[in-house]
Order: structure tokens, then C-alpha cells, then sequence
């Protein structure tokens, strides 16, 4: 079981794997995630199901190596198997009654945003993407996301690809532009999160942003993931991922993301130091 069927490097930092999840791939939609744990003293890993085949029996999964235990991740083979693997977990996305969407992703929050554009679009939705990246060759999903999207945008920071400038920028022509979105969805970096709620406020759109809070267990009994939502504690894994942007405590979030900063900044360097001996 949660045998690797196919390992592809995105980019050089992120990877994406295809695992075998029959159970899994059966009840999967758009928005559910999988806690994974490499090894047997492996840490409970948090991931969003990007795709999965249900005649196949397969989930995939993307991420970006930058902590001790994506990075061991990222070192499995085709024919590796995973310790253990439980999902899907979390609410998936209402997708119904939905005419037009518009969808943005930022950074690695492009893989998380794949399975909700390829859901609302099959769904029959009109579909807007806009994803931004820091440079040309941080591009992930490009063709897929142009083959499920009716418009795509991609911005660049440095101007190297498409639109120089950020998706936030992208986003404020196209709700001036475009009439009658129905609902937005925003995915990636605390701050964009933040900034994408901010300016939909003002338009009276629904707008529905995927919290990446700090999760341990992912059945709610642990208390790590409490987020703020609408003045009420919520718990990302158990009543989330997915939270109306504009009731979500977005200081609060990002100050908890930050809290245990100086302990990785350590295990990263404990392990650097490992390898090199």
C-alpha cells in the first residue's frame, strides 16, 4: 500500500508524486487533504490531494522540499512506499450553483488551487485562474491549468513571465472587468490570503480562502490548528480547510505560523549537519 507510480520534478524545489490510495482516491474531492507520515518516526505530514484517478486507485500529491520531513519526502522512488497515509480529511468545496469563479494561487498555493479549478470547471463553471510566482522558472501546472481554465493569468514578480507584478494587481482589473463572479477563491501566502479578502469586501463577493495553520493529529482533538473564523475558535483540519476569507483572523493566523519559526530554523541546521557527517 501507498506504493510511489510515478515521481515528476516540477521545478527544482517542488515535487509531485502519484501514491497508490485506492480507499482514498474513492471518496476524494476537491478541497480534501491527506496526513502522511514518511517512515515510522517519520512526522504527520499535512497535504492537499491535488488529483486523483479513481479507476487507478491514485492520489497525487505536491510539495515544495523546504523542512527536515518534505525533504525526506522528496527522496522517495518510484516503488517506495509510504509508512502510512490517512484521508481524505477536511470539507471539500461546495462547487454547485456556481456560474463564474475566479481562482488564484500563489506560490505553491498553484497546486493547491488545480483541484478546485479542474472541479469548477467540470462542473460546468466559467472559470478565471490567476496564479503568481517569484520568477519564470518557479511555473508549475501551466498546461493543466490553461486546459481547465477559460482565462488563465500568470504574474510574476520580476516581470520574467507573463504579467510583471503580483495576482492581487491581476485580480483588482478583472473584478472591475468582469460581471457577475459568483465566488472567489484564494490559496497561497498569509499575506495574499489577507490582501485577495480585503479587496473582495469591498465588491460583496463571497470569497473562500484554504488555511495552512500549524496541524498535528487532523482530527480536531489536538488543538494545534484553532484558527479565529467570525470571532469563533475553529480548527482547520476538522471544520476547514476552507473558511469564509472575510470572517478569518489573519493576524492571528499568521503570528501561529510563526510561533515555532526558531525550533525549525534549528532542525533544519541539526540536520544539515547530520548529513554532511
Amino acid at each position: 500500500m501507498y506504493k510511489v507510480l510515478k515521481k515528476e520534478k516540477l521545478v527544482p524545489t517542488i515535487t509531485k508524486l502519484k501514491i497508490v490510495a485506492p480507499l482514498i482516491a474513492e471518496k476524494t474531492k476537491p478541497g480534501n487533504f491527506i496526513i502522511l507520515r514518511v517512515d515510522e518516526k517519520g512526522e504527520r505530514v499535512p497535504l492537499t490531494i491535488a488529483d486523483y484517478d479513481r479507476e487507478e486507485g491514485s492520489i497525487t500529491i505536491i510539495f515544495q522540499e523546504v523542512g527536515y520531513s518534505t525533504k525526506k519526502l522528496g527522496k522517495l522512488e518510484v516503488g517506495d512506499c509510504l509508512q502510512d497515509l490517512v484521508g481524505p480529511l477536511g470539507h471539500h468545496i461546495d462547487m454547485e450553483d456556481c456560474k463564474k469563479v475566479v481562482l488564484l494561487g500563489g506560490g505553491t498555493g498553484t497546486a493547491l488551487l488545480y483541484p478546485k479549478v479542474k472541479g469548477f470547471y467540470e462542473q460546468g463553471a466559467e472559470v478565471i485562474s490567476i496564479t503568481g510566482v517569484r520568477t519564470k522558472n518557479l511555473i508549475i501546472l501551466e498546461d493543466e491549468l490553461n486546459e481547465y481554465s477559460d482565462k488563465l493569468y500568470i504574474a510574476t514578480d520580476d516581470g520574467s513571465y507573463g504579467i510583471h507584478g503580483f495576482v492581487t494587481e491581476i485580480l483588482k482589473d478583472v473584478l472591475k472587468d468582469e460581471k457577475d463572479i459568483d465566488l472567489v477563491v484564494a490559496i497561497g501566502p498569509v499575506p495574499m490570503m489577507k490582501a485577495v479578502a480585503d479587496m473582495t469586501e469591498e465588491y460583496g463577493i463571497e470569497t473562500i480562502v484554504s488555511l495552512n495553520a500549524i496541524m498535528v493529529d487532523g482530527t480536531g482533538m489536538c488543538g494545534a490548528c484553532r484558527v479565529t473564523v467570525g470571532g469563533e475558535t475553529k480548527f482547520t483540519c476538522f471544520d476547514g480547510p476552507s473558511f469564509d476569507a472575510h470572517q478569518v483572523d489573519f493576524e492571528e493566523l499568521m503570528n501561529r505560523l510563526n510561533f515555532y519559526q526558531n525550533e525549525e530554523e534549528d532542525v533544519a541546521k541539526a540536520n544539515s549537519a547530520e548529513e554532511v557527517n
